[in-house]
């Protein structure tokens, strides 16, 4: 089925999904999507990284484009995936798990190895045993286009990848090494998803830790400094969240028996350069007549464990799930730059 017969099939026929990380940028869009298409949805965070508001805003979302109330579809739990009990709890009575929580960031792992590996090794750990346990029709997991490490081919193949340049890198390279030896053992399907620089609404512009794309919006529409790290030329594959919740979709409820325990790439076989990406930000956010001044980037240093150029092959999802990104750079921008203007302070 492709992506419009699956919403179908999914809208006729409701099912139990455990998103984790649901308070997060992309585990509350899926969560929006999984309403919308009225899927029963349990949603776990621990308010580490995520927060109270993405749920409340991915309801409101839901409820305004359905115009029906859904709030009766959803159930919210605290809690840790370091907690094995409650991994073991949330997954009684699941069909689907879409695993989104993580501790993110290249830099925050090389600072603090010990909790990135807590979250992202031994809390994938225990979320995916449960889920084996409680024997879930299809585990789906968030990996990451880091793993393919110091592998300079362009595009990015899912069979050939390098060595991991952070403890970031590293948890997500034994996620895929776990899911791959649960089959192995358990027989167990997984499917793994090595996203590449994803954007959009929800996404936090604040903190240490913040992605390029949402810290530049919020720093442009507020005229102040932008910070590129390098020379500019450094390259990447950006994806908007609607790519990325239209991959979960597809990997959680595909029939193709041969498209289980794979990994595959979520992005848009293209590459943008930092300094491109900050003209195609300036000058949408100026046409929105804002007050926004040109100005242009100051440059630093390097960032340590950041590759230079990234690009994804999109074959394996394309044959294997029928994944057709309908969102380019541009489009995924115009679609959530008015998000970040109306949840920005120096305009309320």
């Amino acid at each position: 089925m492709n992506y419009d017969e699956v919403k179908k099939y999914l809208l006729d026929n409701q099912n139990v999904w455990l998103v984790t990380g649901a308070a997060g940028f992309i585990g509350s869009n899926l969560l929006e999507k999984l309403l919308i298409l009225n899927q029963k949805v349990i949603g776990l965070d621990s308010f580490i990284t995520g927060y109270k508001k993405n749920i409340s805003q991915a309801i409101e979302d839901a409820e305004r484009i359905t115009s029906k109330s859904l709030s009766h579809n959803f159930t919210f739990v605290k809690g840790d995936i370091s907690k094995e009990d409650v991994c073991n709890n949330l997954c009684k009575g699941v069909d689907y798990v879409l695993h989104q929580a993580a501790l993110g960031s290249v830099p925050r792992s090389i600072n603090d190895p010990i909790a990135s590996n807590e979250a992202n090794v031994n809390g994938f750990l225990n979320i995916l045993r449960s889920a084996q346990k409680a024997k879930v029709k299809r585990f789906v997991y968030a990996s990451s286009s880091s793993v393919y490490g110091d592998n300079q081919n362009l595009p990015k193949s899912e069979e050939l990848i390098g060595n991991p340049l952070s403890t970031y890198a590293l948890t997500k390279l034994i996620n895929e090494l776990y899911g791959r030896l649960f089959k192995y053992n358990y027989n167990f399907d997984s499917i793994g998803l090595r996203y590449f620089n994803v954007f959009g609404k929800r996404q936090d512009p604040e903190g240490a830790y913040a992605a390029v794309i949402p810290k530049w919006i919020n720093k442009i529409i507020r005229n102040e400094e932008v910070f590129i790290n390098g020379d500019g030329k450094t390259s990447r594959d950006f994806c908007y969240v609607n790519n990325a919740v239209q991959m979960n979709i597809l990997a959680a409820t595909t029939k193709n028996k041969k498209a289980l325990n794979q990994v595959y790439n979520v992005a848009l076989d293209d590459r943008t350069s930092l300094n491109n990406l900050y003209d195609i930000i300036q000058k949408k956010l100026i046409k929105k007549e804002i007050g926004v001044v040109k100005a242009p980037p100051s440059y630093r240093e390097f960032r340590k464990g950041d590759v230079r150029h990234s690009q994804a092959e999109l074959n394996r999802a394309i044959s294997f799930l029928g994944y057709l990104p309908k969102y380019d750079l541009s489009k995924g921008l115009d679609n959530c730059l008015d998000w970040y203007i109306n949840n920005n302070s120096r305009l309320h």
